[in-house]
């Protein structure tokens, strides 16, 4: 008796292992009513479509489909059939749905744009936090001027830009601020200045300035800064990040107005170099850090899961960060 069950239900997987294939060509035939057309809504060959019905038929025992003119007419096996596998699809779909969202929770790619500054604290510390709770995504990470990180973002080359300042938010992309950090005037460490409680940025309005190149957030910010302090800064040289910037200063060949350092050391070293930072006490000193995004509904599920954390945790973890 368990032989003869068993021989059974092997007969039976077998049959649905050959019937299987055939259930996306039984639904799609049920509506178009014409095989090649069916192969053509599937992308197949009208071979395939024939063959696979043939197979299916033998499965169930008798004709699935007769021809009719230059249609075909289905069998009342194939029309008690359609539906049951209509239904199956369905719920194979539904299924599916399912297993990639659970497997994106725990894998996928994040594409994020980042300016330079932004690598050493704020950015590794955004990742640390989302990588405890997704730690099998990994990011691709491209960093460099504001202007580079939103034209990536704009070309879908980036999922997020870590930027500052955030553009507004508009229909295409959402923005929002995270938080603000002070601006410092970086001087040498044998100016005058070097050591001062702080100062009013006009008293240095005859002094060179190094800064960074257009494209370049910190480029309007300290134009735009200056500007509100009532005049243009005579710029001596210009960089492509900010440790250039300090390195110009350290030799004497310019200030420069920058976000505060974090970990490197400000005094002089053996060969002479070295700067120091001075508070800014008028105009109000100042840069807006924020994250960018497109407004789209197509967009990696990671990603809106990791900007969403950002949003929701970034300020608080943001802000035991700042110096």
């Amino acid at each position: 008796m368990a032989a003869w069950f068993h021989e059974l239900m092997d007969t039976d997987e077998r049959d649905l292992a050959k019937l299987l294939p055939a259930l996306p060509i039984l639904v799609e035939l049920g509506i178009s009513r014409h095989i090649t057309a069916t192969a053509e809504a599937l992308g197949i060959p009208q071979s395939t479509v024939s063959r696979t019905l043939a197979r299916a038929a033998e499965v169930v025992g008798t004709p699935l489909l007769l021809r009719k003119g230059r249609g075909v007419e289905l069998t009342p096996a194939a029309l008690a059939l359609i539906p049951r596998a209509s239904e199956a699809l369905d719920q194979i779909r539904e299924g599916l749905a399912l297993a990639r969202q659970e497997s994106g929770q725990q894998f996928g790619r994040i594409q994020v744009a980042f300016q330079h500054t932004f690598g050493e604290v704020a950015l590794p510390i955004l990742i640390r936090a989302f990588a405890l709770e997704h730690p099998g995504v990994t990011f691709d990470l491209q960093q460099g001027s504001r202007a580079f990180c939103l034209d990536l973002l704009t070309t879908g080359s980036a999922d997020l830009a870590l930027v500052a300042p955030p553009p507004a938010p508009s229909r295409t992309m959402g923005s929002e601020v995270l938080y603000s950090e002070p601006l410092k005037l970086v001087v040498p460490a044998s100016h005058p200045l070097a050591g001062s409680s702080g100062i009013r940025l006009d008293a240095v309005r005859d002094e060179p300035f190094v800064m960074l190149e257009p494209g370049y957030g910190m480029h309007s910010i300290v134009q735009s800064l200056c500007q509100s302090a009532g005049f243009r800064p005579r710029v001596a040289f210009q960089g492509q990040d900010l440790h250039t910037v300090r390195g110009l200063v350290s030799a004497g060949l310019g200030l420069a107005v920058a976000p505060q350092q974090k970990f490197e050391s400000r005094t002089l070293n053996p060969g002479g170099l070295g700067w120091c930072e001075v508070d800014i006490l008028w105009p109000s000193a100042h840069r807006d850090v924020g994250l960018v995004w497109r407004n789209r509904s197509d967009g990696s599920a990671q990603a809106t899961r990791f900007r969403d954390m950002v949003l929701a945790e970034g300020r608080e973890l943001l802000g035991a960060a700042q110096p």
